[in-house]
């Protein structure tokens, strides 16, 4: 779904299948039933030519969230706010993608982000790296170990942060908590009217 959503066609199945890690055969059923739902376009048996990345990523949210695995997502406190954060990841080298609404609102017209969402290999071992709290109520930091690694794929930097590549943002935003649909909305519209800046 990411590579659909981020990539200009045409591409074939095997070659999707190549580039994303993912066996051939379960690429064919995923094309076919996207094909069914009119998310993408592609020749008779042969390869994708457009998609409807828009539609893709919505379709996606229904199938995931990347808060929902307990084990893997860890919520902490920042005492000093999130700017804090940021100039303490300015100056680590540990691998992260900063996703949610930190990375949503630097490029789009949506609200001063009040929470966190950062992509890391190892919660634990990162919050106490960044001198962060555990926090079960009141958090404003959310370290969450990756469904995979496509989530450090196609990041972007703005003043020394490393963001999630905005699809990715997209889609979570579309599946967490609160007002974050609808401030996934604001980014799939600016995503729309700049689409030439984040799809090759």
């Amino acid at each position: 779904m990411r590579y659909l959503c981020d990539f200009l066609g045409p591409i074939g199945i095997r070659a999707l299948a190549s580039k994303t890690g993912t066996d051939p055969g379960y690429v064919s059923r995923v094309l076919f039933l996207l094909d069914r739902e009119a998310l993408i376009k592609r020749e008779a048996r042969g390869p994708v030519t457009d998609t409807d990345w828009q539609g893709l990523v919505r379709r996606w949210a229904e199938d995931y969230s990347p808060l929902e695995d307990t084990s893997k997502v860890k919520t902490y406190l920042e005492p000093r706010g999130l700017p804090a954060l940021l100039e303490k990841l300015k100056e680590k080298r540990f691998r992260y993608s900063m996703s949610g609404l930190l990375a949503a609102s630097r490029v789009a017209p949506i609200a001063p982000p009040k929470l966190a969402l950062c992509y890391v290999d190892d919660p634990a071992l990162v919050a106490g790296d960044l001198d962060l709290r555990p926090a079960e109520v009141g958090g404003n930091v959310i370290l969450a170990e990756p469904f995979d690694p496509v989530a450090y794929e196609r990041t972007w930097k703005r003043e020394g942060i490393t963001f999630a590549a905005l699809s990715q943002t997209a889609v979570d935003l579309l599946t967490s908590p609160g007002r974050s649909p609808s401030e996934a909305d604001a980014l799939i519209t600016w995503m729309k009217e700049h689409e030439h800046e984040w799809r090759h």
